[in-house]
């Protein structure tokens, strides 16, 4: 019978391999390949999240690494803008490409698409933005003077969706403003798209999660991905099986470590879109979080908001407001901490606010139950 792996025991095997046992002694361009994708739609928070992560970040780390484009940002898993290392772009993208594409169908975009060729639509929009990076306005707009019958909105999600995109600099920036402007991967990396058979990039794909999130299901994986029908590639992977308390099977690398489930947790502050909150399906995702929090947490407008972990588990959200020089840390508890707990919260949230507000000459934290 395969090994019960307890709630706790895949929350600590989660946190380790999120960086969130300990602050890790890595450089900024190991965590983000070992991270495997962060969510980046806003731009603050893949940074944030590496600053809870590693030992002695600076903003500046991952900005150098945007500007010599050893990172980039583009639409991934579940659609969704992620942080990636050069290298994954590449070969993630050609993996989840097809599911991409096939997003458009049935959908508001792709109705408005009726009667445009999809493959020429690419073509057309490849040839804009590597002349010069655009954005999505200045996209649609040139794209309606090919195909004027169709909404410009529509005709940038066909190009979204058949295309690799990165955002170029300076978005995605630390502190710099300003619309997104993109090109293709192709034309920013200066290098062609991974060729690789689809199995074999699946699996990979499959072995990089594990390695970054712990004992996982096949919908973990698929939840994570975006992609379906993982099931029988997961099985003939020889990976090592364990079931959760009420019986799902999960699988992992067989050469991965599994902390002790009593292994004590210090408190992290989570950035905004954190991947450690999105990336399990329901079945198992309280292994971070309650499923009662869920509601306060995912918002119906798609904001996931910053969360804060006591003993590993989510036990509340947080916010910085700074404005005039003064910088406010408002902590919002879902259930009651010990003193020491609070304590801990006080040091790391003082931590926090030198990183995202060095220039506030008045600090303060407050604490909120609810």
């Amino acid at each position: 019978m395969p090994e019960v792996l307890s709630r706790r025991a895949l929350n600590r095997a989660t946190l380790e391999r999120q960086l969130l046992l300990a602050r890790a002694e890595l450089s900024v361009l190991e965590a983000v390949r070992h991270l495997y994708g962060m969510q980046a739609q806003a731009p603050n928070p893949p940074y944030i999240g590496l600053w809870t992560r590693l030992s002695g970040f600076a903003a500046d780390d991952l900005a150098r690494l945007i500007n010599e484009r050893l990172v980039v940002r583009l639409s991934l898993m579940r659609s969704t803008i992620h942080l990636v290392t050069a290298d994954d772009c590449m070969a993630l993208r050609p993996l989840l490409g097809p599911l991409l594409a096939r997003g458009l169908r049935g959908t508001a975009h792709g109705k408005g698409l009726a009667g445009v060729d999809l493959d020429e639509l690419a073509a057309v929009g490849r040839k804009l933005v590597e002349e010069r990076p655009l954005t999505f306005r200045e996209l649609g707009a040139l794209l309606r003077e090919r195909w004027p019958q169709a909404p410009a909105a529509d005709l940038v999600a066909g190009v979204r969706n058949t295309l690799a995109l990165v955002q170029v600099p300076p978005r995605g920036i630390w502190g710099v403003g300003g619309q997104a402007a993109h090109t293709t991967a192709e034309a920013w990396l200066g290098r062609s798209q991974d060729e690789r058979p689809g199995r074999v990039a699946a699996e990979e794909a499959i072995r990089r999660y594990l390695a970054a999130y712990g004992p996982a299901t096949v919908m973990d994986a698929q939840q994570w991905s975006g992609m379906t029908r993982l099931g029988e590639i997961v099985r003939e992977m020889g990976l090592r099986v364990f079931v959760t308390e009420d019986g799902a099977e999960l699988f992992d690398l067989p050469e991965a470590s599994r902390p002790d489930p009593e292994t004590p947790a210090p408190v992290r502050y989570l950035s905004e879109f954190d991947n450690t909150l999105l990336s399990f399906a329901q079945r198992t995702r309280t292994r971070i979080a309650e499923e009662e929090y869920r509601g306060r947490i995912f918002t119906v407008n798609g904001i996931i908001k910053a969360t804060v972990l006591v003993d590993g588990f989510v036990r509340g959200m947080w916010k910085v407001t700074a404005k005039r020089g003064e910088a406010i840390l408002e902590v919002e508890l879902f259930a009651p901490v010990s003193e020491g707990e609070r304590a801990e919260l006080e040091v790391e949230g003082a931590r926090m606010l030198d990183f995202v507000a060095p220039a506030a000459t008045s600090r303060d934290i407050r604490f909120q139950e609810t």
